[in-house]
Parts: C-alpha cells; structure tokens; sequence
C-alpha cells in the first residue's frame, strides 16, 4: 500500500446535478490512527502468505484435514457414482439439460469425430428460460410439467433439423440443487430453496421419474440418461477435451471442487450404499469434494474475517468459501472499510451510503478498482460513488481514499488466489499419494473452472496459477504441472459427457 503513504491530497468531485449551493465545512474527526497507520496494520493483516514453506505447510494441514473426511464425512468427500471419464471417442446427439436458480436451459449437444487432435463437443441449439416469480411459485408435479413443455419444444426443432419424426434422445440434467443421488440417473429430491415450491407435496421422491412422468404424459421419446451436480459436469466436460483432466474448480458466488481418486482412498462406509456390481466395476469414482467447508484453523484470518463468520447465518461452516468467493470478497473490504472510517478517518469519517449494511458492496465494484489502472481511478470512483454517495454536506473525498480502496480490493482478491491455490495444491497432491505416486513422478492434470471469479476477476486466475506452480515446484514437480483451464458452458457439456459415458460403459 506504498500509494496510502504519499502527501498528496488530492480531492475527488463527485458527479452531481449542477446546481449552486453552499458547501457546508465539517471540522475533521478525531480519530484513532492515521489512515497511513491503519493502512500499513490492514496490509499487514491481510497480506497472504506466500512463502512456499509457509504455504506448504498449509497444504500439508488440509491433506490431512481432506484424509480425515475421505474416511468418514456425511456432508464433505461425497463419492458420486459416475465411475467412469469419457475417453473423447463417445458419440452421438444428447438432450442437455441444465436447471439453475434463475435459468432453465435447455440444448441439443452432438459428441462426434475429433477436430485437430481435440475432441468435438457441438451444441447445435441451445434455448434460455428465465425462472421468474410465477415458475417458482409452480408446485410439485406443475413446475416438471412446465420442463417437460421446454423439452417437447426442443425435441420437435430436432426432429425438423434432422427431417425425422419420433427420434428417441437420451438427457442429461445439470442439477443445481441438493438430491439425494441414488444411481448416476437417479436421485431422491430435497428442498431446493431460493424460493422455489417445486417440492412441494413431491419431496423425497425420484427427480428423474418426476421429469419422466412428465415427459411420458406429452407422449416426448426421451430417456434419463444421468443427473450431475455442477463440479462433475466441469470435470466431465474438459475431460472429454483434455484427457489429463482430474479435478475441477467452480468459483463464482460460491465454490466448489470436484476430483477423480481411486475408490480406495475412501473409507468402506462412504461407498457401502452402492450395490455388488457398483464396486465390483468401479476402479474410480468422481467426488464432489464440499471443499469450500475445509480450512477452519488452517488458513490465517484477520478480525474483519471473524467478525463475517461469527455474524454468518452458518458460523464456520464454509470457512474457505468466506475467504474466497464472490459472494464473501466484496463483504471483508466493507469491514475494513467500516474501521477505516470510523477510526482512521477515510472519507472524512463519513460513512457512504448503504455501507452500514451487511453485503451492499459487490464484489464487482472491487473488480472495477483492480482494472481501472489510471492515476486518477475515474471509472472506478464513478462507480463507487454512484452505488454509494457521500454525504452531501461532506467535502470531497481524498483521491488517496480511493487509492486505498484499489489496494485494499487487491489485497483481499490476492490472498484469496493464494488460498486457493494451497487447497487446490493440497487436493491434487492428495490424489497424488492416493494413486500411489511421489509428486515428482505425477504426469500433467488439469483442473477443470468455472466460475465468474476464475473467469473474470482482474488477474485472479493468473495469480492463482503463478502460486500453483510455486507451490508445485516447492513439491518437487515443475510449473505447470497443474494447470488451470476454463472450461466453457461446462454445465450443458458436462450433463452430455455424463450420458454418453454410461453409453460407453
């Protein structure tokens, strides 16, 4: 935060309606500390620790953390009963199928010949529905019925485009919600949440044959093929790409991280449900980690972090997903920027509007300040100052107060790239020993993301990376060993590649 400590003072003038008035004077307040003084405690606070013995011996306590709930966890180390990764040989046309908190899309994927030593993954119509109030509000059996319609539109385009007339598809359903898998196509609905009714008098019974039921009702020739949850589908879909792929990240509002292990690196309860021929088949199985609830008394917080968790509906229970995610970034620079008004005197001890409220400031508007590289921050302070006015009679704000904010947003997006990166480092070297291998003798793998933060916050995906391969080389293996890769409209590819596996299979 070297720009907190230079003497300019250098006044920002808000946009406002041009109008002639008389600035009222506010005598400074007394405060704690200097803002040079609280900057140089806030950057010390939460400046990661990036050193490799220091990061590895982070990653030395999630593996065993990881360990520990591979052998005995209901709620994290999940096995699914997807055993199988695609080879990039699958073929064929597969209904997609993926069923979000706001969208319903719907598409038709062609898996064929490979184009330039890559596997070809074709989405030859993709349709979006919106899932407003009145779709919510559907309950039970209405809300499948009103898929159902979705589908029957869907299969008709297909039969047009091919010139038939009863084409018979296999589905695959990305599913953002909490189920109950019994089978790869199988699974016991629970209370979806976020406003939905669609359980309503049908919870607990089996999603697909609720979907089906519908479907046989309007006559449809489909069949469900498999139901995956958001991390598989990432990892099944890049895999079917890029053979090296065993783990994948979604990091967006919230997190997760799916991995491909042995089925002896799970404990004999956590696979004891499947039947005979289940284990007797399965050599390996994909497993939706929970990874955002690892971490607690591992990774180093600050008193602006305590203060989100013990004030969380859900205190310590997704200690890793309240360091790093969309959802939760944007909440820990609020915090400090309470403090840093009410005791150091930014924004001349005034607090701007709506920051008195827990989550009003988005994570988006730090991303703002990161891209916005000019000396003045126009852009940024722009947006700021429009989400959050000043106080009117309140004299301009310093252009060093903005200063801090840009560095404050760095700080917060950069300990969470480091983080990361030690959890990703401590999955993958765990899946390392399970195979029964050193880490210098570990072949590529390729970590399968998706997400707006990977995606699209300024530089985070490289800073993540960049600390990957240190941690990698401090293990023995070179950089670039794991490799971050995005994997484009994984949900639709993925919930396809998980059909077409149990074709294959």
């Amino acid at each position: 935060m070297s720009v907190l400590l230079a003497s300019a003072t250098r006044y920002i003038t808000p946009t406002r309606p041009n109008k002639r008035r008389r600035i009222r004077h506010v005598a400074e307040p007394k405060t704690e500390k200097s803002m040079e003084q609280f900057a140089q405690e806030a950057k010390g606070l939460l400046e990661a620790p990036s050193q490799p013995d220091r990061m590895l011996a982070m990653s030395a306590r999630l593996q065993s953390e990881y360990r520990e709930k591979l052998q005995s966890s209901d709620i994290s180390m999940l096995p699914s009963y997807q055993h199988t990764l695609p080879t990039g040989k699958e073929r064929g046309d597969f209904l997609a199928l993926d069923v979000g908190g706001s969208t319903f899309r719907i598409a038709l994927v062609r898996l064929g010949a490979k184009r330039k030593e890559e596997a070809s993954m074709q989405v030859r119509r993709i349709r979006s529905f919106v899932i407003d109030k009145r779709i919510r509000d559907l309950r039970g059996q209405q809300f499948f019925d009103w898929m159902a319609e979705r589908i029957a539109e869907m299969l008709a385009e297909y039969n047009h485009i091919n010139g038939t007339r009863d084409a018979r598809l296999k589905m695959g359903l990305a599913w953002s919600f909490p189920i109950d898998q019994t089978s790869l196509k199988t699974g016991r609905l629970l209370a979806m949440g976020k406003g939905f009714f669609a359980t309503h008098g049908v919870e607990g019974q089996d999603l697909s044959e609720l979907i089906m039921s519908s479907c046989r009702t309007r006559g449809l020739n489909v069949e469900m093929g498999a139901i995956v949850n958001d991390g598989a589908a990432t990892l099944l879909s890049q895999a079917y790409r890029d053979p090296s792929t065993r783990m994948s990240l979604i990091l967006g509002t919230g997190m997760n991280a799916a991995v491909y292990l042995p089925t002896t690196a799970l404990g004999p309860t956590k696979l004891q449900a499947r039947p005979p021929s289940w284990r007797k088949a399965a050599q390996h199985v994909l497993v939706n980690t929970e990874l955002s609830m690892f971490g607690k008394h591992i990774l180093p917080t600050t008193r602006w972090d305590d203060e989100l968790n013990t004030t969380h509906l859900l205190p310590d229970f997704q200690p890793l997903e309240y360091l790093v995610t969309g959802r939760y970034l944007g909440e820990i620079v609020r915090l400090v920027l309470i403090e840093a008004v009410t005791k150091a005197g930014l924004f001349h001890g005034e607090l701007p509007a709506h920051l008195d409220q827990p989550y009003t400031l988005d994570t988006r508007l730090l991303a703002t300040f990161q891209s916005d590289t000019g000396p003045d921050l126009a852009k940024a302070t722009q947006t700021f100052l429009t989400s959050h006015p000043l106080p009117r009679h309140q004299s301009p704000p310093l252009l060093t107060d903005f200063h801090f904010l840009r560095d404050l947003s760095r700080l917060v997006a950069d300990r969470a790239a480091v983080y990361l990166a030690i959890a990703l480092h401590a999955l993958w070297t765990a899946r390392t020993a399970a195979e029964g291998l050193e880490p210098n003798e570990a072949s590529r793998v390729t970590i399968a993301c998706n997400g707006t933060i990977v995606e699209k916050y300024p530089g985070f995906r490289a800073g993540c990376q960049g600390h990957l391969d240190a941690l990698c080389m401090a293990s023995g293996c070179e950089a670039g060993c794991v490799k971050l890769e995005m994997a484009p409209e994984s949900s639709i590819f993925g919930a396809a590649v998980a059909v077409a596996c149990l074709e294959e299979g």
